[in-house]
């Protein structure tokens, strides 16, 4: 049946939970890769029974389905790369809190800051972190598994999942798990669709896991000589069991960047150089006892450093790294921004590698990250329009990927595969392994219908211009 007959059965079946009109088109057919495909309807579902129909009218009519919340995944795995309808859940925003369990009853499209501020008025915190959260929908950061700064002490959004509620492919509800703290009945089916990018299943809703509210929060910014004694630093503060919530390694080039934003230095007098920035939280005797060894750390192996345990002074300390990411956009008017990890005992490694890219290539490639968990931005910036760079940009991105997969590491830590990771995948995955994830994937969704083109089929996203949109979440 032609996808016109399609799309008229479509509306026929959801009636004013279908929109084709073509602004509501244009901006649901991207994410924030802005790397936007033409598509054919947006249905924004009422209720649970009209998606289960969506799915069984896309299995009849072969119609692809890409499921999306706030859209702030940066690899293109909620841009529809095969057209057809996209299922826009951002709508779908409830959220309850049991004080007495700890446990967050959330919709798929509730935004992660709101899940934070809702459990923390009733003294419980949800501890992943990502920088997009306020913005980003919950049902996409399981979705993707996505990690953040307080990754090395809490772990990521996988470690926060009871249970998932939601449909199979074919359209058929599904509930996996419950609201327990113990359940291994069956395969853990949850957790295969926890990571797997809207390929396996649609959430609907979550059962998530919360934590006490730590008490008291402390941060400290140290200034380095080097990278190398940073990073030496790191290792010897992580060696004494001291486990910060936050630990950031910033290089040069990228407080530079945020000292240019600022139009001040961080550290007048020593010069633009490698930074840290951390915070220790918890209870106030072990937080003291921990933050003496840490002022002894920064003292003895820093330059300079300041500390506080004022929220507002706090923020400022905060700046080298918020400011850091727009203020990159004047190396460049391109970002690679690959979120690559590699074991602890690598990182020095990983630096050292990075900086002679830079002399090879002759690129700017500002690199900070989650030096705890060895999580790092490597930023590859280029002019796009000059092909020579471009050329050179795209080398770089594929000599860094297999550099970091020899050394143990991953090719994500936590944006995902999408689009922008898929022609590493096999990089990091051996034939069994890919032959084996797709056979999951036949099996689940025979016809290809959800979110299709995505993780195994290669895909260049430099090669594809980019929307010049603003989106709410932009840094530039």
């Amino acid at each position: 049946m032609p996808k016109k007959s399609a799309l008229s059965e479509l509306k026929r079946r959801l009636r004013g939970s279908v929109k084709t009109d073509a602004d509501t088109l244009y901006w649901k057919s991207f994410d924030s890769s802005k790397l936007s495909f033409p598509i054919e309807a947006v249905i924004q579902p009422k209720n649970d029974r009209e998606i289960g129909t969506l799915l069984k009218l896309a299995n009849k009519h072969k119609v692809p389905v890409t499921t999306r919340g706030s859209g702030t995944c940066l690899t293109g795995a909620a841009s529809p790369k095969e057209g057809g309808w996209v299922l826009d859940l951002s709508g779908w925003k409830k959220i309850r809190v049991d004080r007495e369990t700890g446990m967050a009853y959330v919709e798929t499209g509730a935004v992660l800051e709101n899940i934070k501020k809702r459990a923390e008025k009733v003294g419980w915190y949800y501890p992943p972190d990502p920088s997009s959260k306020r913005f980003c929908s919950i049902g996409g950061t399981i979705a993707c598994n996505a990690g953040g700064m307080t990754g090395a002490k809490y772990g990521v959004t996988r470690d926060y999942i009871y249970a998932l509620e939601g449909f199979l492919p074919n359209g058929e509800f599904v509930r996996w798990a419950s609201d327990v703290r113990k359940y291994v009945s069956g395969y853990n089916m949850k957790d295969l669709w926890i990571g797997s990018e809207g390929t396996l299943g649609v959430i609907t809703r979550a059962v998530l896991r919360l934590i006490p509210k730590p008490p008291l929060r402390w941060t400290l910014l140290t200034a380095f000589k080097s990278d190398a004694k940073a990073l030496a630093a790191i290792r010897a503060l992580t060696k004494d069991r001291i486990v910060p919530a936050i630990l950031e390694f910033l290089d040069d080039e990228t407080v530079l960047c945020a000292e240019r934003r600022t139009g001040k230095p961080f550290f007048p007098g020593v010069g633009t150089t490698p930074m840290v920035l951390l915070e220790l939280d918890g209870y106030k005797e072990s937080l003291e006892r921990d933050r003496k060894k840490v002022l002894a750390w920064a003292k003895e192996r820093g330059l300079q450093f300041s500390e506080t345990y004022d929220d507002e002074e706090a923020e400022q300390l905060w700046a080298v790294r918020r400011q850091s990411s727009p203020a990159m956009y004047e190396l460049g008017n391109t970002k690679l921004n690959e979120d690559i990890v590699v074991p602890l005992r690598k990182t020095a490694h990983l630096i050292r590698f990075v900086n002679q890219l830079k002399k090879e290539t002759g690129l700017a490639i500002p690199t900070f990250g989650h030096a705890a968990d060895g999580n790092f931005h490597v930023n590859i910036m280029f002019n796009r329009g000059d092909k020579k760079q471009e050329r050179i940009a795209e080398k770089a991105v594929v000599k860094l990927m297999k550099t970091v997969v020899a050394m143990g590491g991953a090719i994500t830590g936590e944006h995902g595969v999408g689009l922008a990771k898929s022609p590493f995948l096999k990089f990091q995955h051996n034939k069994a392994e890919i032959a084996a994830m797709r056979a999951i994937k036949e099996v689940l969704d025979p016809n290809n219908i959800l979110n299709p083109g995505k993780i195994f089929e290669p895909y260049i996203v430099w090669q594809k211009t980019p929307e010049k949109v603003q989106l709410p979440w932009d840094h530039k």
